[in-house]
């Protein structure tokens, strides 16, 4: 009934994701291509976990 007071965990896992990405392309223009790889590899971890949580959703 009130689904809409419930927090959505996958918006929170998109907004971290979109921020690690947005962390990797900073890192990337400096140069720091180790840094970039590895927020790129916690981005993908994010981006699973909102894969599943979608898919256990449906």
């Amino acid at each position: 009934m009130f689904n809409f007071l419930k927090p959505n965990p996958s918006k929170k896992l998109a907004k971290q994701y979109n921020l690690k990405l947005e962390e990797a392309m900073h890192a990337q223009r400096r140069g720091d291509m180790r840094s970039y790889a590895m927020l790129t590899a916690e981005a993908e971890n994010i981006a699973t976990q909102i894969k599943s949580l979608e898919n256990a959703k449906n």
